[in-house]
């Protein structure tokens, strides 16, 4: 089921948003967020949306509806929905006047929320792309850009050909950054728990963020740092977070078996204990 609201309605289905003359469809100017509604629990739902509204800025648009009102939305739109569902809620600010540049005063704004049950907590294979996230310098990677996701989806679908479910992106430095669509984590051949540090390369997921404090109020200490490619060869786990699956294993890399090991079971057993407090 899908369910947008865009234009002071909601519509189920595949709403039309786009003109063909769009500056969004045309030239790329659209930005997104994903946040998730668990049983009718919505973990870091504020952060989300503000995001959607820095990134809207970053892209040279102007989100039309401020944090509360789309919080609002989303509150209302979850309860159209059964109380046990698990949904992807996805906020899209884009442009549509404007030839070169966008019009900022010219954005809108559709709210689409979809069934997406939490995937299981089973692994997923990884190999290292050829491929590289770009420099601040080069692209908008401080927003969540629909254009970035070009980059993303050619990096999974090289992975796709070489038979793994998921790619690792290195920086332009050639040091670890990210999976193609999630943070990353490593439990380094030291024991040590080891996410990349920021580096304007990728997005500082707001997953991630959770994570990282929920494992530190147990005691883990997550370093944040430079991670080597050699190092995703001598980990004893790899796991990602993000929106979609929050806490998943990676149960092969390359060549090697992994377990789905305690701390990232930790993790996701911490970030769904979070969950029903919000």
């Amino acid at each position: 089921m899908y369910l947008t609201y865009y234009n002071g309605q909601w519509t189920e289905g595949n709403v039309p948003l786009y003109g063909a003359m769009d500056h969004s469809l045309w030239l790329g100017s659209s930005v997104f967020d994903g946040a998730r509604a668990m049983r009718g629990k919505l973990p870091d739902l504020r952060p989300h949306l503000e995001r959607v509204i820095a990134s809207s800025e970053k892209l040279g648009l102007r989100c039309p509806l401020s944090v509360a009102e789309m919080e609002a939305l989303v509150r209302e739109g979850v309860a159209k929905f059964p109380a046990d569902a698990e949904l992807y809620i996805r906020p899209l600010v884009f442009g549509t006047e404007g030839f070169l540049i966008p019009v900022a005063e010219a954005s809108q704004f559709a709210l689409t929320l979809f069934d997406a049950p939490l995937p299981p907590f089973a692994g997923f294979s990884a190999c290292l792309s050829t491929l590289r996230r770009p420099q601040p310098d080069m692209a908008p990677t401080d927003a969540k850009a629909s254009a970035l996701y070009a980059n993303s989806t050619r990096a999974m679908r090289e992975a796709k050909t070489r038979g793994f479910d998921q790619a690792i992106m290195l920086d332009a430095d050639g040091n670890v950054a990210e999976f193609a669509s999630s943070n990353l984590f490593i439990v380094a051949a030291d024991g040590a728990v080891v996410t990349p540090k920021l580096n304007g390369t990728f997005l500082a997921g707001i997953t991630r963020a959770r994570v990282i404090a929920l494992l530190a109020a147990e005691g883990v200490q997550v370093q944040e740092r430079s991670v080597a490619p050699e190092e995703l060869h001598t980990a004893s786990e790899i796991f990602s977070t993000g929106n979609y699956g929050k806490v998943t294993p990676c149960t092969r890399f390359e060549d090697r078996t992994l377990d789905a090991g305690p701390v990232a079971r930790r993790a996701r057993e911490l970030y769904l204990a979070f969950t029903e407090t919000t």
